[in-house]
C-alpha cells in the first residue's frame, strides 16, 4: 500500500473526509471571491489589492494545514476523541469578517 493510499482510521466516509471537503469548498469560494476582487481593480483602484491578498492568504492557509486537519480528526476517531479546530475557524471567520468590512470600505469609499 502506497502512502497516498494509507488508511487512517477503519470507517472510511466519517467525519475527516467531510471536513476535508467542506474546508476544500471554503478555499475554493474565497479563490472564486478573490478572482471577483481582481475584476474591480480598473473600478475601484489599487485598494482592491487588500482585498485580493486577505482572500488569497486565507486560501493558502487553509490549503497548507489540510493534511494535518484531515490526521488529527482520523486519530481522533480511531481515539475515540475528536477536538474542534477552533483556531481555524476563528480566523477563517475573522478572515471573512474582514473581507466584508473592506469591500464595503472599496465600494463606498473609492
Amino acid at each position: 500500500m502506497t502512502r497516498t493510499a494509507e488508511r487512517f482510521h477503519e470507517d472510511p466516509g466519517l467525519q475527516p473526509e467531510r471536513t476535508v471537503l467542506s474546508w476544500g469548498r471554503t478555499m475554493l469560494a474565497l479563490c472564486t471571491a478573490a478572482a471577483i476582487f481582481l475584476r474591480w481593480l480598473p473600478t475601484h483602484g489599487p485598494f482592491v489589492l487588500t482585498l485580493f491578498g486577505v482572500a488569497t492568504c486565507t486560501a493558502i492557509g487553509i490549503y497548507s494545514t489540510q493534511r494535518s486537519r484531515y490526521r488529527r480528526g482520523s486519530a481522533g476517531i480511531s481515539n475515540e476523541h475528536v477536538t474542534p479546530d477552533a483556531v481555524a475557524v476563528v480566523v477563517t471567520s475573522t478572515a471573512v469578517l474582514a473581507l466584508g468590512v473592506l469591500g464595503l470600505i472599496t465600494v463606498v469609499v473609492f
